[in-house]
C-alpha cells in the first residue's frame, strides 16, 4: 500500500490497441468504459490495505460518461481518478481520460461504486478507515 492519500488524484497510463479502434477510426466508446474501470481498480489496489482488499470488492451501480474528443491509434493517453462523496453503500468516483501530447480532455466519467463483502457477496458498511480513504466530504464532481 502506498503512503499517498487515496483522496489524491491517481494516474494510470493506458494501453491503446488496434482492436480498440472502431469504424470511425477512433477509440470505441466501450473502451473508455473499460479504462474507467481499470483506473478505479488500480487505484483501489494502490491505496487499500491488504486486509481491505481481502475483505471488500467493489461493484458498479452507475456510470455516466461524457465523450469530449476522440482518441486515435497512436495517441498516448492516461486516466486520472479521484474519489468523491459517499453514502452508506454508494461511493462516487471521478475519472478523466486525457491525451498526453496536448493534455486535452477526451472523456469525463462519474461512477458510483458499492462495497461488497467478499464472504457474503452482499453490500456492506465499510469502516471509518475505508470511508476516509475512498470518500471525501463536500460536493461530488469537484475536481481536486
Amino acid at each position: 500500500m502506498s503512503t499517498e492519500s487515496a483522496t489524491e488524484v491517481y494516474e494510470l497510463p493506458l494501453s491503446l490497441m488496434e482492436a480498440d479502434i472502431d469504424e470511425l477510426d477512433h477509440v470505441n466508446n466501450t473502451v473508455y468504459l473499460r479504462w474507467v474501470q481499470e483506473v478505479a481498480v488500480a487505484h483501489w489496489r494502490h491505496a487499500a490495505t491488504e486486509t481491505q482488499q481481502a475483505e471488500i470488492v467493489w461493484v458498479v451501480l452507475r456510470h455516466e460518461i461524457d465523450y469530449k474528443r476522440p482518441a486515435r491509434l497512436g495517441d498516448v493517453v492516461k486516466a486520472r481518478t479521484w474519489v468523491g462523496t459517499a453514502s452508506t453503500h454508494a461511493f462516487d468516483r471521478h475519472t478523466e481520460i486525457v491525451r498526453d501530447a496536448d493534455g486535452r480532455l477526451l472523456a469525463r466519467a462519474r461512477t458510483v461504486w458499492c462495497p461488497i463483502d467478499l464472504e457474503t457477496g452482499r453490500p456492506m458498511k465499510v469502516d471509518d478507515d475505508v470511508r476516509r480513504r475512498f470518500s471525501v466530504p463536500g460536493a461530488p464532481g469537484t475536481t481536486p
